[in-house]
């Protein structure tokens, strides 16, 4: 399957919306706050953020930073916001570019992270320091090597590696997992559309995360089984043996119940995984699933217009038991409030294991995801415009969201 090169950046389009101010309909028990603005110079266009073991939030940008091409940031609790380091530092981009997944924190208490561009124009794998020293551990060559183009995260092992997914590269052009070690030492693991058809799968835009069992899962965006090909959750085991969990079908019908584009997963402690399909759905919408440790697929949940759609950036699994996520809104209200806001609106929604939805915020942010607990047991979360600064539209927010405050209507500027 060949697949022309495309910037990661087109996972924040889907969730971004340009706004003057923030208009947040808080219900169920639940608070939205803005804790920081991003101005440009400290960075524009966030990505999801993380918590430090100091109590502080740490995250990337797509732009912005001293050279406008994104920067690695860290947020106070009381919402200052600090730019750590900016990339494309060094001559020719060689520290990478547009970076848009977190950073995770190492056991040495370091960064690590990727950028999809930059280096030698397939992206890079770094280190950082706290005090903003980079070390750059691997350079993805682009579409013309085997190791990948395009990465799209890491996850920490429980053997210390680093793992990982990049969208594009590899032997067929359809994307690749890898482990790289902290200090570097780098393993190709897995070359997607290795089957006939691309039966196994291609182009993930999201990290594979490890299940209780030391394995590997994840969702890939396109190939699957020939009357599907609506991408797959896949699994590779400790051994290297890879295999295909679920197809989800492309097809926009009332038969199409899967979804399609699988996106990241989080697994409770039965080993079931839960995760959302971006589009697809019997509407068209996308969908929030389930595949229990036995292998059944259980679908939880299908969206449709006005309550939520694209839900793309995955489920978060909170300490109370239940899901979390964002997704892309155009309810009635919020139209209403501003003829000349976009019909792009946000939503943070609630899921129970057993499918009960509630929707718990409707606001004009595209949200950003997936939302991150914090020591408080808040959600946090960005948006990648909105807030004060850049002729209206802003360069971005920080925001939490209190999940067992009071009720309230809350406006924000």
């Amino acid at each position: 399957m060949n697949r022309s090169k495309f910037s990661f950046s087109l996972g924040l389009a889907l969730a971004c919306g340009a706004i003057t101010f923030s208009l947040a309909l808080c219900a169920q028990a639940q608070t939205l706050t803005y804790l920081a603005n991003f101005n440009g110079k400290n960075g524009s266009s966030p990505g999801p953020v993380i918590q430090g073991t100091d109590g502080n939030f740490y995250g990337t940008t797509y732009a912005g930073g001293a050279h406008s091409k994104g920067n690695v940031f860290r947020m106070t609790p009381a919402g200052e916001i600090t730019s750590i380091y900016s990339f494309c530092s060094q001559t020719d981009c060689a520290d990478g570019q547009a970076p848009f997944a977190a950073p995770i924190f190492g056991s040495d208490g370091n960064l690590y992270g990727v950028t999809p561009q930059g280096g030698k124009n397939g992206g890079v794998i770094y280190k950082l320091t706290l005090r903003g020293n980079i070390t750059i551990l691997h350079t993805f060559c682009g579409s013309s090597c085997t190791d990948g183009d395009e990465p799209t995260g890491l996850t920490r092992g429980s053997d210390g590696n680093f793992y990982g997914t990049t969208t594009l590269g590899g032997q067929f052009e359809s994307g690749t997992i890898f482990q790289i070690s902290p200090s570097g030492t780098f393993k190709l693991l897995y070359t997607f559309c290795s089957l006939a058809d691309c039966a196994d799968g291609g182009i993930p835009i999201y990290p594979p995360m490890q299940g209780s069992n030391g394995n590997l899962y994840g969702g890939a965006n396109a190939g699957g089984s020939a009357a599907n090909q609506g991408g797959v959750v896949y699994e590779l085991t400790q051994a290297g043996t890879f295999k295909v969990l679920q197809s989800f079908c492309y097809t926009f019908t009332e038969t199409c119940f899967t979804g399609a584009y699988p996106t990241r997963l989080v697994q409770d402690g039965q080993g079931n995984l839960f995760g959302t399909a971006a589009n697809g759905g019997s509407y068209n919408s996308g969908t929030i699933f389930e595949i229990t440790s036995a292998g059944k697929f259980i679908g939880l949940h299908r969206f449709t217009y006005g309550g939520g759609v694209a839900p793309s950036w995955g489920l978060t699994l909170a300490s109370d038991g239940n899901l979390y996520g964002v997704a892309t809104d155009d309810a009635n209200f919020a139209r209403a409030a501003s003829n000349y806001k976009p019909d792009i609106y946000g939503i943070i929604f609630r899921i129970t294991p057993a499918g009960e939805f509630t929707t718990l915020t409707s606001f004009y942010d595209g949200p950003v995801g997936p939302l991150f607990q914090g020591s408080d047991g808040d959600l946090y979360g960005t948006t990648g415009e909105g807030g004060p600064g850049d002729s209206g539209y802003g360069y971005g927010t920080v925001f939490k969201l209190s999940i067992a405050s009071s009720p309230q209507f809350l406006v924000t500027n």
